[in-house]
């Protein structure tokens, strides 16, 4: 049974560990590719509307995963809680980290698609709004995610001793 608890509390470090690189790497090395490619190119091919179908497909993809770990952060901080193996830190970035993750995936993203699916001239303040406010939750979701593991790592050593 201890095998398998360390197995379980691995994978859920390992999970929450790739989430927070995939946040990072899509925010800081993608995105700014992405929408700086004419830098890139020797010609400027895609337009900045073109660009952002691109990215919007990316977060859409990226959404799948997000529900999963939704999920599993859910599943994992109860069972947790069960067993009085949780403070409020762990409690509330877990909160914080499920309510980011829902946000961006069942609201900003199909948002953005939708703003996306009606052309390039829909694209205007609204659209302008909406994309910060998805910045900024995404940029919540790495911090939050980034104390969950922290502190779950810390309580899984506590644990230990």
């Amino acid at each position: 049974m201890t095998n398998r608890k360390i197995y379980i509390d691995m994978t859920y470090l390992l999970m929450l560990g790739m989430t927070i690189g995939a946040v990072f790497i899509l925010g800081a090395f993608a995105a700014p590719v992405l929408f700086h490619s004419e830098l890139y190119l020797s010609i400027p091919i895609l337009s900045r509307y073109e660009e952002g179908k691109i990215m919007g497909e990316i977060f859409r993809r990226f959404s799948y995963w997000s529900y999963g770990l939704a999920t599993v952060i859910a599943i994992y901080e109860v069972s947790r809680y069960k067993v009085m193996q949780i403070d409020k830190v762990a409690i509330l970035s877990a909160f914080a980290s499920i309510g980011t993750l829902l946000l961006f995936s069942a609201v900003y993203v199909p948002k953005i698609l939708e703003y996306q699916g009606r052309g390039e001239g829909a694209m205007d303040e609204s659209f302008e709004a909406l994309h910060k406010a998805s910045e900024l939750d995404f940029k919540i979701l790495l911090v939050v995610l980034s104390i969950l593991f922290l502190r779950r790592a810390y309580l899984m050593m506590a644990v230990k001793k």
